[in-house]
């Protein structure tokens, strides 16, 4: 317990799957907790669970890919609770599933914008509150697909690649600062979206994660809260010689 007491924590993408444990698990371990989502009542939902658990959370309504949101929202919650201590840049979409040369510009972009500049914009507008609390930690999601190939969801690949190489240059630049700036990288992990893709399988639900549990050499998917406890980690002072690092919680995949 008190892993994380006396920090305040924001979590983008916090309403629902990784997010909402995460958010869960740094409440119960005393941070003080701003969701952040589009999703108003499922965010103000896991806000009711964690304060009925006894936790401190609060909820705000943020689009990471517009930067006058986002540079109104992060002061607004550093007001609310005098400091900054960690960002778990978690938002993020998956996009259409097109090949390469099939793709539109429009189809690019709309994932480029929530999956890096929503962590470009939410990095920018919290280091300075970072460097002025002396330091602090910053979680960025990626993917194993930010690691290795996959032949399907180009632009969506492209962008949690480029997470990992924005996670690596920001610990360089603000290491002087004592910010530290890590990548995490989950495989397939069951929530919400995955349970509903699956539900759409040709082949059938079970016959589908027979598949996907098929290829993690552990034996199954994960599960949010695998993420969320490497999270806490991160978000904790247990972790203050990790920087510039890539979390692997992906049951083995990549080792393949």
């Amino acid at each position: 317990m008190d892993r994380v007491k006396g920090k305040v924590a924001i979590v983008t993408g916090a309403a629902g799957g990784i997010g909402r444990a995460v958010c869960k698990l740094l409440a119960q371990e005393g941070a003080k907790v701003a969701l952040t989502d589009l999703r108003d009542e499922n965010g103000k939902n896991v806000v009711r669970q964690i304060r009925d658990s006894g936790g401190v959370a609060e909820y705000w309504h943020l689009d990471v890919s517009d930067e006058k949101e986002v540079a109104q929202t992060i002061p607004e919650i550093h007001a609310k609770w005098g400091g900054i201590h960690v960002l778990v840049n978690n938002a993020g979409i998956a996009g259409v599933n097109k090949l390469t040369h099939e793709m539109l510009s429009e189809d690019w972009d709309k994932v480029m914008n929530v999956n890096v500049k929503g962590v470009f914009f939410c990095t920018k507008h919290t280091i300075p509150f970072m460097q002025k609390g002396g330091g602090g930690s910053i979680i960025n999601m990626s993917s194993v697909y930010g690691l290795v190939g996959n032949a399907a969801l180009p632009a969506y690949n492209a962008s949690k690649g480029a997470v990992r190489l924005m996670s690596k240059t920001d610990a360089l630049l603000y290491a002087k600062d004592k910010i530290r700036v890590n990548s995490m990288h989950p495989g397939w992990i069951w929530h919400e979206e995955l349970e509903s893709f699956a539900s759409k399988a040709p082949q059938g639900m079970e016959a589908f994660m027979k598949e996907v549990n098929a290829m993690h050499p552990i034996g199954n998917v994960g599960l949010p809260e695998d993420v969320a406890y490497a999270i806490l980690y991160l978000a904790s002072d247990e972790s203050k010689f990790a920087t510039g690092s890539e979390f692997v919680v992906d049951g083995g995949y990549s080792c393949r």
